[in-house]
This record gives structure tokens, sequence and C-alpha cells, in this order.
């Protein structure tokens, strides 16, 4: 659509600096409302603003409806991130199994992202894309109406009066266990630096292939969509193969600091790589194996070592070092692209997996509490 609308570089550059303003601004109010007033409602909020973002996006082609729509979708996720999560360890009630599920969404959302883009192209070919995009609207708000009908939320325990007092108080303990829980703050820390190196990648990535010898045109569309799809088809396999092992924290640091190393060997491979088959294999493991595994890991992590009073918003701070990890880590390294290259640059983003698993190791060697936020008083600091 971006390109539909001749929108300009820097027009690209204001939307998704606005986007991430605003899902930076709404993540921990989402998060609070979740906790507050109830996950369902929270979970059909995002499906009816991703509903109206698709189809606001399908119906415009100017610069400033394009990017109420982005706002929209950013937004969207907000309350989506978390309240699923929340939701799950709620009705299901089994904190011991929590860990499959968690893994086994991780590994649909692959197998929903490849099925989407074949399904999409396939749609945008025969109509057009405007058509396809105001189609899958449409079919996230009914979506949205069928979670609303046929799921139940007997397991929530509402808050009846004064929302905002309650809210706030539900952000300040989030906060405070952001803070003071030292496995959940190294999460914060790793996922900030993780998302800041991921985000760059995403960025330059295809300019790296493209200087390697990756053919432009339909023929280049159709090399970086079996590229994806492979990645997508790996991250499933790699999900299958871990999930078993993250039921406690020492499985999920061993297999959260596995997979820094694999991004950095990832990052470097693609950065050095000297010729573009190096440089595939890079980009399928760092897609496919690296990044996959580490956000569905801080999640299963997070997840076990907060309370369900404020579980929503516990999520919420992650999702926020996430944007926060775009913001501050890819505009650090977005300066530095133009003198150094594409090339080095992908190298350069590989030391963020470097430091994240230092930051992994130096936690460790501090002392470890087997004790999550869940079998812990408010007051204590658990950690790695």
């Amino acid at each position: 659509m971006a390109v539909d609308a001749g929108l300009s570089p820097a027009q690209l550059l204001v939307i998704a600096a606005v986007q991430g303003v605003a899902s930076t601004v709404f993540e921990i109010p989402a998060g609070a409302v979740s906790d507050t007033i109830g996950r369902k409602a929270a979970i059909v909020t995002s499906h009816a603003l991703m509903a109206a973002a698709m189809i606001t996006t399908g119906l415009s082609s100017g610069f400033l409806p394009l990017m109420l729509a982005q706002v929209l979708w950013g937004i969207s996720w907000t309350f989506a991130s978390g309240s699923d999560v929340a939701w799950a360890t709620d009705e299901i009630d089994q904190p011991e199994r929590m860990h499959l599920l968690i893994a086994a969404q991780g590994r649909w959302q692959m197998i929903g992202a490849g099925a989407g883009i074949v399904v999409f192209g396939a749609l945008a070919t025969i109509l057009n894309r405007p058509v396809a995009i105001v189609g899958a609207g449409v079919l996230m708000l009914v979506l949205g109406a069928w979670f609303a009908a046929a799921f139940p939320e007997n397991n929530f325990v509402r808050v009846h009066k004064d929302h905002l007092r309650v809210a706030l108080g539900i952000a300040r303990r989030g906060a405070r266990l952001a803070v003071t829980d030292r496995t959940v703050c190294v999460l914060v820390i790793v996922t900030v630096l993780v998302n800041g190196a991921g985000d760059s990648f995403a960025r330059i990535y295809p300019v790296q292939m493209s200087g390697l010898g990756l053919p432009s045109g339909m023929s280049g569309t159709v090399w970086f969509t079996v590229i994806s799809l492979a990645g997508y088809a790996f991250a499933v396999l790699a999900l299958t193969v871990v999930q078993n092992r993250l039921h406690n924290d020492r499985g999920a640091r061993a297999a959260l600091s596995l997979s820094c190393a694999t991004g950095l060997i990832s990052f470097v491979l693609v950065g050095l790589a000297p010729n573009l088959t190096y440089a595939i294999v890079g980009v399928v493991v760092a897609n496919g194996i690296a990044m996959p595994l580490i956000r569905t890991i801080t999640t299963i992590w997070v997840n076990h070592r907060t309370t369900n009073d404020i579980r929503a918003t516990t999520h919420s701070f992650l999702a926020q070092a996430e944007y926060v990890g775009e913001i501050v880590c890819a505009s650090s390294l977005a300066g530095v692209s133009g003198a150094m290259g594409p090339g080095n640059t992908v190298a350069l983003a590989a030391s963020l997996f470097a430091a994240s698993a230092a930051v992994l190791a130096l936690a460790r060697d501090r002392g470890t509490d087997r004790t999550s936020a869940a079998d812990a008083s408010p007051a204590s600091g658990g950690s790695l």
C-alpha cells in the first residue's frame, strides 16, 4: 500500500515513528485495562481496532489516513500483548503446563504467518491489494465477535469500582516487579537489546542480500517469500524441540542463552557472508530459530515470574521494552549504517546478542533464587 500511495521515505519514517510512539504510550494502560476490566474485553478491543486499521488501509491512499491506520494497528497490538497469555493462564488454570501452550502459540503464529503470505498473495493477485486488505479486516472483525461469543472468562476477578485507582495501583505493582525481580529486570534488558538488533536486521538484510546477488523484481520477491517460509518452518521445528525444557528457570535460562548465541552467529554470518548462500542460511537461522525462540522463551519466563493480578501489565512492560529497543538500538545502528555499509552494520548488530548473553551470565553469577513472583511476596525480588 505504501508503494500504491506513492509515499516518500520521509513519510514512511514519520508513520513508523508515530506508530512507535502510540504503541509505547498505550502499552501499559492497555495492560492495566486487561488486569482491571478483563482479558477478554482487551482481546476483543484489539480485534476491533485491528479490523478498523485494516479496512482503513484498504480504503485509503493518502498519507494521513494511512498514518491513522498504522497508529490504530499499533494500539491494537497493545491490547492483545499479554492479554491473550493472561486469559489462557486464568482459564486453563494449569500453570505447570503454560510453557507448552505459549510454545504452541508461537508455532501457530509462524504457521499463520506463512499461510497468510500464501493466501493473501493469491487473493491480492486474483482481486487486488486494497480489496484483499479490506477482506482481511472484515475477517478480523468476525474473529473478534466469535471470540467474544464462544470463549468464556470464568476465573478472572473483575474490578467493579474505582477503576482508575485500581489500574494505577496495578501499573505501579507491575513496574515494581520489573525493577525488583532480578529475573524480570534481566529479561526486560535482553528484550531491549535483542529487539533492537532484530529490528535493524529486518531493515538491512534485504539490502545486504541484494548486494550479494539476490535478483530484483518478481524473481526477488519469490526468493524473499521462499526464504520467509523456510524461516517459519524452522521456527515451528525449533519451538517443538525446546518446549519441554522451558518448564523451569534453569531450562529457560539455558535455552535463552543458546538462542542468543545462535542469533550472534547468524547475524555475523549474514553481515560477513562471502556469497549469497551464506547470507540465506544466516537469515533463515536468525528469523527461524534465534528470534522466535527468544521471543517465546522470554514470554514463558515472565509469565512464570508474575502473578495473576498484574499478569497482563507485566507482559506489557516486556512489550514496551521491545519498542524501546527498536527506537533506541535501531536508531543508533541507523546512525552508523551509512558509513559502515549494510554488512558491517548487521555484524555490529550481532554485538547486541553478545551483550544479552553477557547480561544473562552476569545475573546468574550473582546467585540464583528459584522462587518465582507467583510464589514470593510482593516485596521480594527473585533473581536468575
